[in-house]
């Protein structure tokens, strides 16, 4: 039986040194049969077992020196010698861990990494580029802030809670669309092998036990809108406003178009000569252009803006690029915040008291077009909605632009303040 080590201390062992007669030395250190500190004539010290792996003798490494200290060699050592004595190869054993570490280090993805990559394989089946847009940044906006830098396989449904709570009463239409796509970004994940189990964004069985119904407590495009006998006023303050979110804002009420329609417009589209604007069908919601007859108001809107060499923009923001969302609807909280500082109610949607946002001057609109008079096809066409059946639709070869120009010169000058009484009807012209 060989003879047992003489325990070293930890000082010793610091002070251990290779002799110099070349090579690598090799000293017992005691505490556990066979671990020994390993003096490397490059001046290092590594910790090496020499023991008896079935029939063959092994020297396992256990670690250098001193990021590993004594005390831990001589505990490396018992656990080695452990997994021997159950039968496991030490050596083969770590080699299983790594692999396990390796893979499961490929198999982790980021939840920003699986938006992009869902992105790219999916994008092709998103109806326009208005709907891609849509898709990125709303998972830009609300999710990746929260979930962007956690890898798909460890995000729970409190982590989904934690990025749908904040706006899931205000914003409840934007709230429930960026759960299902938080929810087929996570299935993309599961199928390609990136995470396991249960989808934590899904609706039925899960979120829906925690959160309240949309149905409930939102009604799909009941955007709050400014009162009919209110909206001349909310103009006029509009108009004394300074800035190109404002003038932006100004125009989308003229035009009753949507906030990214404006926000993007450039001038190639405006066509002075035809008094039109003709928006691309990649940034409209039906995937078709768009033409909007233009009114002197309007026009004039636009001939008194400057145009920047270094930006094809419209309404550019500071640095070229097109304005947020996020200005239009500052605009708004800041003019109903004036109002709120006056000791006055402030601009908010007769039917639910909600302030007023950019998107419900569509509906001020469209109540406008209804109790004018106006034919509701034409105020349909003029909001990009579609008007009747797939079969009327495709026989019906005019946008009406003519018939729409005289219902938006009609729009433009009750915004200004013209009454009823003043407002000449294009439908009821000859």
């Amino acid at each position: 039986m060989p003879k047992a080590a003489r325990e070293l201390t930890p000082l010793e062992v610091k002070r251990l040194k290779n002799s110099g007669r070349g090579g690598n030395e090799l000293h017992f250190v005691g505490g556990v049969s066979g671990l020994a500190i390993q003096l490397l004539s490059s001046g290092g010290k590594t910790w090496i077992l020499r023991t008896t792996v079935g029939y063959k003798r092994r020297d396992i490494g256990l670690g250098g020196y001193p990021d590993v200290s004594l005390a831990q060699a001589r505990e490396r050592a018992r656990e080695t010698k452990e997994l021997i004595r159950q039968g496991v190869d030490p050596i083969e054993h770590r080699k299983s861990l790594q692999s396990q570490l390796v893979a499961s280090q490929m198999r982790g993805l980021s939840f920003s990494d699986a938006v992009d990559r869902y992105l790219s394989v999916k994008s092709a089946e998103l109806r326009n580029e208005k709907h891609k847009e849509q898709w990125a940044s709303t998972l830009q906006t609300y999710a990746l802030p929260h979930l962007g830098k956690m890898l798909v396989d460890n995000i729970t449904t409190q982590d989904i809670l934690l990025v749908l709570q904040p706006i899931w009463t205000d914003k409840t239409e934007t709230a429930s669309r960026l759960r299902g796509r938080i929810e087929a970004v996570l299935s993309w994940s599961t199928v390609s092998g990136h995470r396991t189990g249960e989808n934590p964004a899904r609706w039925a069985g899960n979120l829906k036990e925690l959160l309240p119904s949309p149905s409930k407590i939102a009604k799909s495009g009941n955007w709050p809108a400014i009162a009919l006998v209110e909206a001349d006023s909310w103009f006029e303050g509009l108009r004394l406003r300074d800035g190109t979110a404002a003038r932006a804002l100004e125009f989308l009420a003229l035009c009753a178009s949507r906030s990214g329609e404006v926000r993007k417009a450039t001038w190639s589209e405006i066509d002075h000569k035809q008094k039109t604007w003709v928006i691309p069908g990649e940034r409209m919601k039906v995937g078709k252009d768009h033409r909007v007859p233009l009114s002197a108001t309007a026009l004039a809107l636009l001939d008194a803006l400057p145009k920047r060499e270094d930006s094809p923009f419209i309404f550019p923001a500071p640095r070229g690029g097109p304005l947020s969302d996020m200005a239009l609807s500052a605009v708004m909280r800041r003019m109903h915040s004036v109002e709120l500082d006056n000791g006055r109610p402030g601009w908010r949607d007769p039917r639910n008291g909600h302030p007023a946002v950019p998107h419900g001057l569509r509906s001020t609109f469209r109540d406008w077009a209804a109790e004018s008079g106006f034919a509701r096809d034409m105020a349909e066409i003029a909001l990009s909605h579609s008007v009747g059946s797939e079969v009327e639709r495709a026989y019906r070869r005019s946008d009406l632009i003519e018939r729409r120009r005289g219902m938006m010169s009609a729009w433009a000058e009750f915004l200004r303040g013209a009454t009823a009484s003043n407002i000449v009807h294009w439908e009821m012209r000859g």
